[in-house]
């Protein structure tokens, strides 16, 4: 009558280790303990991981809180360069910003705070074609405090577990910015063709975000975007310079 009980109890009590297990987790990872899992979880899980099972079972992905943790991140990442320089103009401040909240970066910030090894991903086929993903799983870690918590108490996260700890503020508003220049340099010196291209322009309201794309003999390197074309271009060349590890 009451054979059932013992493997049922069995099943839910490995669940709740799991959970356990992630929840501390999480807790070590943002100073407190979540309230709802299921949103970590969600974060945590990347379109590759939900692709690969059978399509009765596909889960839900972290591309919504991806969304929506880049513009909080973005938001309170603003709001701290605008206070912190108060007499430094739009351009300064964007350029800033972008190089805070570039997915390098926040690969970089993942790994530190130990995100890579929560998130799940199909590892299976060729390991490039998930290089952002714990840049956005970061994102997507922010959107899930945001609902889980509160604009406040992600606000605190973000400035307190990622930029303070992190993020060298000093050292990135000191460094030339002049990354084509470095990068056209290295380029001749290994007899290599290099070009610029825009490769796009998006219009939003009374700005333009234009796309540069870098090609070296005819090969596209790395891609930037800025509110022009000399801010695109640098953007790419940082990223160039990242992707082909020249300091």
């Amino acid at each position: 009558m009451f054979g059932p009980i013992k493997p049922v109890r069995r099943f839910y009590q490995k669940v709740f280790t799991k959970d356990r297990a992630l929840v501390r987790a999480i807790t070590d990872i943002i100073g407190s303990q979540p309230d709802n899992i299921r949103l970590y979880k969600l974060a945590l899980t990347h379109t590759s991981f939900a692709r690969q099972l059978p399509s009765s079972k596909m889960l839900e992905t972290n591309e919504r809180l991806e969304f929506l943790g880049d513009a909080v991140l973005g938001a309170v990442v603003a709001e701290l360069l605008f206070k912190k320089f108060p007499y430094e103009d739009e351009g300064f401040l964007t350029e800033i910003r972008s190089r805070i909240v570039n997915r390098e970066s926040l690969n970089h910030i993942a790994i530190k705070i130990g995100l890579n090894l929560l998130v799940k991903v199909d590892t299976t086929g060729n390991p490039m074609r998930h290089k952002s993903v714990n840049g956005n799983a970061l994102e997507a870690l922010v959107g899930a405090i945001y609902l889980d918590k509160g604009y406040d108490k992600t606000r605190r996260f973000i400035l307190n577990k990622l930029i303070k700890p992190h993020v060298d503020l000093h050292m990135l508003v000191t460094t030339t910015s002049n990354f084509k220049s470095k990068l056209i340099e290295w380029a001749q010196s290994q007899n290599l063709d290099i070009r610029f291209e825009i490769v796009s322009r998006k219009q939003q309201g009374n700005t333009t975000e234009f796309t540069s794309e870098v090609y070296i003999d005819n090969k596209p390197i790395a891609v930037g975007v800025g509110l022009s074309k000399k801010k695109a271009d640098q953007m790419a060349a940082e990223r160039s310079l990242v992707a082909l590890k020249i300091d």
